[in-house]
């Protein structure tokens, strides 16, 4: 299989890594003790996997928003996309 469209760095391949390690993670918890669903801020029904989801996916529009406004490093995005996962993980 010819990957060589993308730029696959060491940087790629731990960004992916870590996004797996996270769902195994998530998977073995939610087998090892289910957890019901909750309501949140938002009103709607989340699990942790839900949870996940929308951080990672928030994460990616702060990372975008930072890279227009801003530029790089990311470094300050990065530590604005951790306090925006714990407030998901926390409240949604």
């Amino acid at each position: 299989m010819d990957l060589s469209w993308m730029a696959w760095t060491w940087q790629t391949a731990l960004f992916f890594s870590l996004i797996l390690l996270a769902l195994i993670l998530m998977t073995i918890w939610s087998i090892k003790a289910p957890q019901a669903p909750r309501r949140g801020i938002l009103g709607i029904e989340t699990t942790p996997g839900d949870r996940l989801f929308i951080s990672l996916l928030g994460s990616a529009f702060i990372c975008l928003g930072w890279l227009a406004a801003i530029g790089s490093p990311l470094w300050w995005a990065l530590v604005v996309c951790v306090i925006y996962a714990l407030a998901v993980f926390r409240w949604v």
